[in-house]
């Protein structure tokens, strides 16, 4: 029995070079391409893959959403995370998630496929990179201060996140202040840059 894969990539040339290479390998068969969130949504619905790779920047959902979503709905599929971005908050996400791999874009593209097969026999498979520099890099943020700051990189006023989360504006000030002081940030604008960078919101 082949391993059923479905690749969801926005890259089209990059998308189609892993549909190549791992159509090389007798074991695995690549049952279907998507080009965004959505897309690869209805695709697993569709063929209930055995893993599905996803990126985590795509348009419509990202590959995290995507994978939050597949836990959400019960789908046995595994899901490996491909990315180009080492960030310690990505990879918190991806495993809360339940995500079984997670490997950076760079790697050997034998690796790749050594490490859906241990995906599938049940092992986890994480970049050594990834463990380490969460190791390094424990986002300090709790829940409620990454929604707080999500929703100030909307664009929203402090006003604005009282009233979406059901808070008094005193309330949303004092989340705010206290992730100031965890980020050592100057303002609020600051402290976005910080947590998006290192993915933390």
């Amino acid at each position: 029995m082949s391993i059923k894969v479905l690749i969801a990539e926005d890259q089209r040339m990059l998308r189609g070079a892993l549909a190549s290479l791992l159509d090389f390998e007798d074991d695995i068969d690549v049952i279907g391409q998507a080009g965004d969130g959505d897309e690869a949504l209805t695709l697993i619905a569709q063929h209930q893959p055995d893993v599905c790779l996803l990126d985590i920047e795509m348009p419509a959902r990202s590959g995290l959403d995507v994978a939050e979503e597949i836990r959400r709905r019960g789908y046995p599929c595994r899901v490996m995370i491909l990315t180009t971005f080492a960030r310690p908050g990505y990879f918190e996400r991806a495993v809360e998630a339940g995500v079984q791999g997670y490997l950076l874009k760079d790697e050997p593209s034998e690796r790749l496929a050594e490490a859906i097969r241990r995906v599938m026999e049940g092992r986890r498979e994480v970049s050594p990179e990834l463990v380490f520099g969460t190791v390094r890099n424990a986002n300090p943020l709790t829940e409620r201060e990454r929604e707080v700051l999500r929703l100030a990189a909307d664009g929203n006023s402090s006003n604005d996140i009282a009233a979406q989360l059901h808070l008094s504006y005193g309330t949303v000030r004092n989340y705010m202040s206290e992730i100031l002081g965890k980020l050592q940030a100057k303002n609020r604008i600051e402290a976005i840059s910080m947590a998006e960078e290192k993915g933390w919101i």
